[in-house]
C-alpha cells in the first residue's frame, strides 16, 4: 500500500513513536481517544484512517514530546524534541 504525502505520519513513524515511549496501541488509543482496532489497521497497513484521525493520533504523540521527522533525503523519522529530563516527567 503506498501512502500519500499528505498523509501526516507513516504507519513505521506511528509504530517508532510507540516504542520510543513504551507505549502499546491501547495505551495510544487511550491518549488519542482513537480506537485501537483503527490504529492496529494502520500499522500493519491494512488501511488510512480519516486525516482526522490521524491528526488525533500526531496530536497525543506531539503533546508527550514526539516529533516526525518527513519523508526527505535522509528518510522519515521520530524522535523525541524535548531533553531527558523532561521527558522522564512527562512519561509519569
Amino acid at each position: 500500500m503506498s501512502y500519500d504525502t499528505k498523509i501526516p505520519i507513516s504507519p513505521q513513524q506511528s509504530r517508532a513513536a510507540r516504542g520510543l515511549l513504551g507505549w502499546s496501541q491501547s495505551d495510544l488509543s487511550d491518549h488519542s481517544h482513537v480506537g485501537q482496532k483503527t490504529i492496529a489497521d494502520f500499522e500493519r497497513g491494512a488501511r488510512i484512517p480519516q486525516f482526522r484521525t490521524l491528526n488525533d493520533i500526531v496530536r497525543s504523540f506531539e503533546q508527550v514530546g514526539i516529533e516526525f521527522i518527513p519523508d526527505g533525503s535522509s528518510g522519515e523519522g521520530v524522535r523525541f524534541k524535548l531533553p531527558q529530563l523532561d521527558r522522564q516527567l512527562l512519561s509519569k
